[in-house]
């Protein structure tokens, strides 16, 4: 497997631009098909779902000028056609546009942090933590991949996690460590909670309910499965950190010439101000927490919750309002790539939507695992979900798609439901550490400004071993009849 260690790939916006082009191309070979849909209250919120069973291939037309610049909208919906060149160009702007409520979340994040980081509330407090744990590396990394595995497994987090980048690429260089490892602490932690998704309302709570599951049953295994994977997750970080520190060439970016994140650290100490600066966020933050989890918020309401927190910090610390404002400002400033690469990537959904060939897709997929065996038929959910999640980076909107179609189909094979969510939700959640299409993975290598090919030389060995481990716990699922 040397080829993957030569692997050259070209910044994330070129990369993910290409990807979209070939999406568009490849409506032109495609056959085009569709789902009937339906709009289903699920957990609280409106969700528009697919109807199975109600597939129908859609006769596909070629002119020069749909090719060239597409179709009118007034033309018969019974007609599908290729994305046109012009469809390609505005692909990306439209895929910024249908991911505005993630892009602003990720900008409002970003100011918020951005009032924390000038009153000195996050480097005092990094510094605090440093001079309690900074004594055992092994200690320290894994409380804090725990803390962020469990966030991401109970209330699935990620885009949260962003403006974090910078601080753990501090840590990581503190402690004799690279920037890989730094943004391993993160990425992987969150991702791998995130699969295991012991209560994870944008994932397992939706396909439960298109499954008309109980919601949140058959936690056990899920919560069996989080303390292997992520275990396993840290003892592949702490491994690579032992062989850099040995041997600091043996790092993947070792000299590469990439910008560090400014450390300041030395420069804070830890008072009450901050303290209660810090205390005050945490009560807000787990007020957020209570209204994902009960009241069903989304994007816009959380948002709302880190705006109040960024009032509260500015209004505790000894900033005045133009410092509070131009601290916001800059904040937000940092995430303008990071929130741009949710955009670019969804205008891969956009064209493959466009030119009707998404559901084809989905239903070749489940048309084949229905002439399988059950236990081969379960390991093909997996694949086929993660193969998914490249094109449907979004675990609601893979489970809108794909779990009224899943769940019929574990039916005829006597799977049970439960494993069919199982198998979404490992699918889902593993290939969200490797897969170019993910936007938090995306926008958090580009902040820690770390080539998307040298990643995956670091994470593809994790990748595999963490989809053998789901593989066996699926196989569990069928012989124990998973309820």
């Amino acid at each position: 497997m040397s080829w993957y260690k030569r692997l050259r790939v070209p910044h994330v916006f070129a990369l993910l631009t290409l990807m979209v082009f070939l999406a568009s191309l490849s409506t032109c070979f495609v056959p085009s098909g569709i789902y009937e849909r339906e709009t289903k209250q699920i957990e609280g919120r409106e969700r528009t779902v697919v109807i199975p069973g109600t597939y129908e291939n859609v006769p596909k037309e070629f002119s020069a000028q749909g090719l060239l610049i597409g179709t009118h909208e007034d033309e018969a919906e019974s007609i599908a056609h290729p994305v046109s060149f012009f469809g390609f160009l505005t692909a990306i702007p439209r895929g910024l546009e249908k991911s505005a409520d993630i892009i602003f979340f990720i900008f409002i994040i970003g100011g918020t942090f951005g009032i924390l980081q000038r009153s000195g509330t996050i480097p005092a407090a990094i510094r605090a933590l440093l001079d309690h744990l900074g004594h055992s590396i092994t200690l320290l990394t894994i409380a804090i991949m725990v803390i962020l595995a469990a966030g991401g497994s109970t209330l699935g987090m990620g885009e949260e996690f962003i403006p974090l980048v910078p601080i753990f690429l501090i840590i990581a260089r503190r402690l004799g460590y690279d920037r890989i490892y730094g943004l391993a602490m993160v990425i992987l932690a969150a991702d791998v909670g995130f699969a295991a998704a012991t209560t994870n309302p944008f994932t397992i709570n939706i396909a439960q309910g298109i499954a008309e599951l109980p919601l949140n049953s058959g936690m056990g295994l899920r919560i069996v499965f989080f303390f292997v994977s992520v275990s396993w997750t840290i003892a592949y970080v702490l491994r690579y950190g032992k062989k850099i520190r040995d041997n600091p060439q043996a790092s993947l970016v070792f000299d590469d010439g990439a910008e560090e994140p400014h450390d300041d650290l030395d420069d804070h100490t830890f008072n009450r101000f901050h303290a209660i600066t810090l205390v005050s966020c945490l009560v807000i933050f787990a007020g957020i927490l209570y209204g994902v989890q009960t009241w069903g918020w989304w994007m816009a309401d959380m948002a709302g919750g880190f705006f109040l927190m960024g009032l509260v910090a500015a209004a505790v610390s000894d900033l005045n309002l133009d410092e509070s404002t131009r601290a916001f400002i800059d904040g937000m400033r940092d995430m303008v790539v990071p929130a741009l690469v949710v955009g670019f990537a969804r205008g891969i959904q956009v064209v493959l939507i466009d030119g009707q060939i998404l559901d084809t897709l989905i239903h070749s997929a489940a048309t084949v695992l229905q002439t399988v065996p059950k236990y081969v038929s379960v390991e093909g959910m997996l694949v086929f979900q993660s193969t998914l999640n490249f094109v449907v980076p979004s675990g609601s909107g893979q489970a809108a798609m794909t779990m009224p179609l899943m769940t019929p189909l574990a039916d005829v094979l006597g799977i049970t439901r439960q494993t069919a969510v199982l198998a979404f939700q490992f699918g889902d959640g593993i290939s969200n550490i490797i897969v170019p299409t993910a936007g938090v993975l995306m926008a958090m290598l580009a902040m820690a400004r770390i080539p998307y090919g040298k990643w995956f030389r670091f994470v593809l060995p994790l990748f595999l071993q963490l989809m053998v481990l789901a593989a066996l716990f699926l196989a569990v699922a069928v012989a124990i009849d998973y309820h």
